[in-house]
């Protein structure tokens, strides 16, 4: 849940890196709480079966759009791409499946042009 605090209290935070740890526990928890609320707008009535969204789902999902971007785009970061690849989402079924991929590769051991590894920071020597 703390990985889920962290990226809302960085919402819109583009530069650094994410761990994949941290974007996978971020979204594990995004779609367990859309899982929820989808339940209270079926109990409630305001889910439309024909779209697939209730009022409920849908502010939830307004809301946290730009935090799931920045999350995103620092994942990306993490493995050494450009947040700009993010828009292979728009390329219908390959673009989200390569997104899909580059979540699941392992960070960068070294710093990059982001910044220091979340994972791998305690292992980095510094040199003064």
């Amino acid at each position: 849940m703390e990985y889920f605090i962290d990226a809302l209290k960085n919402y819109a935070t583009f530069s650094g890196r994410a761990s994949r740890k941290q974007y996978w526990m971020f979204m594990l928890f995004y779609i367990i709480f859309y899982l929820i609320l989808t339940l209270i707008d079926i109990s409630f009535g305001v889910y439309d079966e024909m779209m697939g969204i209730g009022l409920l789902t849908t502010v939830y999902a307004l809301g946290l759009f730009l935090p799931s971007l920045a999350i995103l785009a620092r994942r990306l970061h993490d493995i050494g791409r450009s947040g700009w690849w993010i828009l292979l989402i728009l390329i219908p079924l390959i673009g989200p499946i390569v997104i899909l991929i580059f979540t699941l590769l392992d960070s960068q051991r070294e710093e990059n042009a982001y910044g220091v590894s979340p994972k791998y920071a305690t292992n980095v020597i510094t040199s003064e």
